[in-house]
């Protein structure tokens, strides 16, 4: 009997930040299992459903992409998906259609409740009616680390036996070939910092940016990236406009990772994070990373991480320091991160989500050994975690 899966492809229309980028990734580690060991899904028919105003297409080998509907956004999702979507759904992306019980929708965090005042009143609101409606009305939940399901658990969004925690990932960051622009050569050094730009306050860029001058007093440089309204911190507090903060905006993926490769640490300050996706890529390039020692950070980045208070900027200061000047420290930092990043496998999230689709249908999962099989890395070549951090640093 056919077993019949859809996805909900409402993020092809949206700009691919961290949550459309782990839709992207699961969906094509989902198609790969299922084309390369079809033992996993000889009855099951997967197919991605995406609105009229999908900007780009995946490449897929046995998911078939299907263009449905005549309307988009929340409007699309509420009342076109759930008509085409005839059998289980899987939305991953924080929203999903009410009418659609047999789904698996992803929440990535609840920082509209964390964190209220990084959103407008009326996302927030919208958010705080929708997600606990999806957390009845959905079979199941999904969200990506442990302390995030806590806090679905604690508002009241959903049980935490409910909900499948299913992490990102980190093979992608192994596809990028490291390739400087004139702007992220220039900005990258040995006393560089680099920061992941945002105007969003949970983000607490301006913790690093405050420091600028305290910075540069002891030679260190920071590199910005990301779209940055700079006259959001253009005060005399944070001095922007300091001769050593280097405004990058968006860089592609190739450019973050040569960036990585030749500054000295990655700071990701943020007070609050579902997951954090930006230290788990600097890991996997062979970057240092210095980030917050609160929410999922601790989780996800275990021992390969340098902690401090997101409220203490001398903290920040003596870890950059301490990376500068301790022999050894920076490359026992690269060669832990690189161990961490073993933790997290996009492969790995997209077997879960097959058995619990199968758990869904009433199918029996698979026996442990044929899971192993395939959850296992296939990385892009035979390479130690030492030889693969030198691939970087060429």
């Amino acid at each position: 009997m056919e077993r019949y899966w859809a996805i909900n492809g409402r993020f092809l229309g949206q700009p691919t930040s961290g949550v459309q980028r782990y839709a992207r990734e699961v969906i094509q580690a989902l198609d790969s299992l299922l084309s390369e060991q079809p033992k996993h899904g000889d009855d099951l028919v997967v197919e991605l459903l995406a609105p009229p105003n999908a900007r780009s297409q995946l490449p897929l080998k046995t998911i078939h992409t299907r263009t449905v509907g005549t309307s988009s956004g929340h409007g699309w999702e509420q009342f076109a998906l759930p008509f085409y979507a005839r059998g289980g759904l899987i939305s991953l992306c924080n929203t999903g259609p009410l009418a659609k019980k047999k789904q698996i929708v992803c929440i990535h965090d609840v920082n509209t409740r964390n964190y209220p005042h990084s959103y407008s009143f009326a996302f927030r609101s919208f958010y705080h009616l929708l997600l606990p409606a999806l957390g009845r009305s959905a079979q199941a939940i999904a969200t990506v680390s442990n302390h995030s399901a806590g806090d679905l658990d604690r508002y009241g969004i959903c049980k935490r036996g409910k909900v499948l925690v299913a992490p990102n990932g980190h093979e992608h960051a192994l596809s990028w070939q490291p390739t400087h622009s004139d702007a992220t050569r220039a900005a990258a050094g040995p006393d560089t910092i680099v920061l992941m730009g945002s105007n969003i306050p949970h983000k607490n860029v301006g913790l690093i940016l405050g420091m600028a001058r305290k910075l540069s007093g002891a030679g260190f440089r920071i590199a910005v990236i990301g779209n940055i309204d700079m006259h959001v911190y253009n005060n005399s507090d944070l001095n922007t406009g300091a001769p050593n903060v280097s405004w990058l905006g968006r860089v592609t993926d190739d450019e973050f990772a040569a960036l990585l490769r030749d500054s000295l640490c990655l700071a990701f300050p943020s007070f609050v994070e579902g997951f954090g996706l930006p230290p788990l890529e600097a890991m996997a390039i062979g970057c240092p990373v210095v980030v917050s020692d609160t929410a999922s950070m601790p989780e996800v980045c275990g021992d390969a991480a340098l902690y401090a208070s997101p409220y203490n900027p001398e903290e920040w200061l003596e870890h950059f320091m301490r990376l500068r000047r301790e022999t050894g420290l920076r490359e026992q930092m690269i060669m832990r991160g690189w161990a961490r990043t073993r933790r997290y496998r996009w492969s790995a999230t997209a077997r879960r989500y097959l058995d619990l689709m199968a758990q869904m249908d009433g199918v029996e999962i698979p026996p442990p050994e044929k899971i192993a099989a395939a959850v296992s890395v296939q990385p892009s070549s035979r390479q130690t975690p030492l030889e693969q951090i030198r691939r970087f640093s060429e």
